[in-house]
């Protein structure tokens, strides 16, 4: 970011502590009960008017500031910081009615209609014209206004409207393929369209992918997700510069969603559009639920360059929207916002205050449950708002850099996982989360850090499933082995360049040299099927029939069983001081830890916890404090660390200064 902002506001750093207010859900009297509240539960910060268009702009130009008036008033004189959305998420009913063209359409022609939220087309001049013109409102109204801490445009930009295929989209993208490529014959070549005699003549002649007979041009649809993320942030940009022409002295940010399989946009292009990044994240169940939450929390504070971020939506409970929605276990909720504090975060915000008592989101837990202030949950709550208080010392801190980092690239999340290729069942950011999980399981901390990032630091750098290699990022990843880097690279990767074309001569392609190994031919597993490694591990999902081609590069692991018995199935070459690894199957957490821990070794790098707590307690570091995160369900005793409690509790966190 070029000129890095946080909150507008006076007084000592802390970490600011609240929610999603919607005070237009409830009659006024509760809101005087709500002030009472937040006092109670250490409420510094709430994010104000997020879903309110239709509040707020009755009709077609018809605009109605009374009660947000009034909220802000009640909130400033309560000493509550707001983050005031601009309202644009989604639009309001009579503005689909007269404009039905806003609305956005699916692959297969059908139009999105209203009634549930994001129902707008990215591209569209008239939603657009619309938008800015409420955001115009806004500014005027509320720039100086004192409680006003920071700018929220729209809000999950992209969450349900990331893929438009309407016309508007249409004509965008071509605007967009003319800048990239400038000319026919460029966009051509880039798209490989004598392939199935999909040649282009005109510009007019090409349209997003849509529905087709068959598989879309795979470089056509990574120019879409391409192209689509861009639409959002050129969207993020029109806000941004409108609040900062009228408002130049309030930060502006927008709230990301860093968190499971959502990747319709490239945060990594964002990050710089915004004052400070923020972020949304939920847990997803599962064996690895605290991993991935940790995973997130520690690329979105690298999205962040180090410096401290916003945590402007997790919940305190269940969610509604997942097929069962477990409520969380005692500890988790503090465990979980820690968790955020320990990568960076210096504010931590839940969707939402008050639970809802109608509309979609009715069973999606809140600061303040159905069962009221007298309940366990606010009680948490509480005593989170206790804790961060407590923690004031820690806000300000950036993030301190890991030894080793992994490396995370949204294009190749796209292009992995396009249709027609060898195996459907690649998932990209499952196989960078086991690789993250082993980590954590050694008790050695690893940056999840953009593609793009400055690799000068680390020890040892992972990359796994990196597809998309442009001959740039080759070079890149060369000088840094050549100058005593250790590169980690897995199955799937250095395959194509930028337009999603084959590097030939064999696989692994871009990074073929630098491996010292060539394959011929993909060998991926079955559902059902699984490979033995002489290691004791096994594989699935993916094998490679591994040649050695140099004389550098060291068998470290063999496949045992399957069509690969004997041959390579981990690789090492040594460049010098450095090196480059090869890992040609999917190992899962359990099974890379004994392949990390030996390339670890070799490197050097060796964990900062002690061997009694490794893989049992996770260790983030913000300057010089020092977080110790209880992963599992049990007390583990803390022993020889100073500073620290002899036993963390189940699911607890223990902060030492140093």
């Amino acid at each position: 970011m070029t000129t890095p902002r946080w909150l507008r506001r006076t007084g000592t750093p802390r970490l600011e502590f609240g929610a999603d207010y919607n005070p237009e859900q409830w009659p006024r009297a509760v809101w005087d009960e709500d002030m009472k509240a937040m006092k109670a539960a250490g409420v510094t910060i709430v994010s104000l008017g997020i879903f309110s268009w239709a509040r707020l702009e009755t009709s077609d130009g018809e605009f109605d500031f009374g009660w947000l008036d009034d909220a802000m008033d009640l909130l400033h004189a309560n000493g509550i910081l707001v983050d005031l959305a601009t309202a644009t998420a989604s639009p309001p009913p009579w503005l689909t009615a007269a404009y039905p063209s806003i609305l956005p359409v699916s692959p297969d022609g059908r139009v999105v209609s209203p009634g549930g939220r994001q129902h707008w087309r990215p591209t569209s001049p008239i939603f657009r014209a619309h938008a800015l013109r409420l955001v115009r409102a806004m500014a005027t109204r509320y720039g100086s206004h004192p409680a006003l801490a920071a700018w929220h445009v729209s809000n999950e930009l992209g969450c349900h409207n990331v893929y438009d295929f309407s016309d508007d989209a249409a004509a965008a993208f071509r605007v967009w393929l003319r800048a990239r490529y400038s000319t026919l014959d460029a966009l051509n070549a880039a798209w490989g369209t004598s392939f199935w005699s999909q040649r282009y003549g005109a510009w007019d002649e090409i349209l997003p992918p849509r529905l087709a007979a068959t598989h879309p041009n795979p470089t056509q649809q990574l120019d879409f997700k391409r192209f689509s993320s861009d639409a959002l942030l050129s969207y993020l940009r029109d806000e941004r510069a409108l609040l900062r022409e009228l408002t130049p002295a309030v930060p502006v940010t927008t709230n990301f969603m860093v968190m499971g399989e959502t990747k319709g946009m490239d945060y990594a292009s964002w990050a710089a559009d915004v004052d400070f990044v923020a972020n949304d994240h939920y847990v997803t169940p599962g064996p690895q639920a605290h991993d991935e939450l940790s995973f997130s929390a520690n690329l979105t504070g690298n999205l962040a360059g180090g410096r401290p971020w916003f945590l402007m939506e997790h919940s305190t409970s269940a969610v509604n929207w997942q097929p069962i929605n477990v409520a969380k276990k005692p500890g988790e909720l503090a465990r979980d916002s820690l968790t955020h504090v320990a990568h960076g975060a210096d504010a931590v915000c839940f969707f939402q205050w008050r639970q809802s008592a109608a509309g979609a989101e009715k069973y999606h837990s809140a600061m303040v449950p159905h069962a009221g202030p007298d309940s366990a949950v606010f009680r948490d709550v509480a005593s989170l708002g206790d804790r961060l208080r407590s923690l004031r010392s820690v806000a300000g801190l950036s993030r301190t850099p890991s030894p080793v980092a992994i490396l995370f690239d949204w294009t190749s999340w796209w292009a992995a996982e396009l249709d027609s290729h060898p195996s459907s069942r690649l998932r990209y950011r499952q196989e960078a989360l086991d690789w993250y999980s082993a980590f954590l399981d050694l008790g050695v901390r690893a940056d999840v850090v953009p593609v793009g990032a400055d690799l000068t630091g680390y020890a040892v750098v992972v990359a796994p499933m990196l597809h998309v290699v442009p001959s740039s990022l080759a070079e890149r990843l060369s000088a840094y082995v050549s100058g005593g880097g250790h590169l980690i690279t897995t199955y799937f990767s250095g395959i194509v360049d930028e337009n999603d074309h084959v590097w030939l001569g064999g696989y692994p392609g871009a990074l073929r040299p630098l491996l010292g190994i060539r394959i011929e031919e993909f060998a991926p597993l079955l559902d059902d099927e699984q490979v033995a490694l002489d290691n004791g591990t096994a594989g699935t999902l993916w094998t490679d029939r591994i040649d050695v081609v140099d004389a550098s590069t060291e068998v470290l692991v063999s496949y045992k069983t399957g069509e690969m018995a004997g041959r390579a199935a981990v690789t090492r070459r040594s460049v010098g001081p450095g090196s480059a690894s090869y890992v040609s199957t999917r190992l899962g957490p359990d099974g890379l830890v004994p392949v990390l821990d030996s390339l670890l070794s070799r490197a050097g790098v060796v964990s900062e916890l002690p061997a009694e707590v490794r893989g049992r307690v996770e260790l983030a570091v913000r300057g010089p404090v020092r977080f110790y995160i209880n992963r599992t369900d049990r007390p583990v005793e803390l022993a020889g660390i100073a500073g620290a409690p002899a036993v963390l509790g189940p699911r607890e966190v223990a902060v030492v200064a140093a």
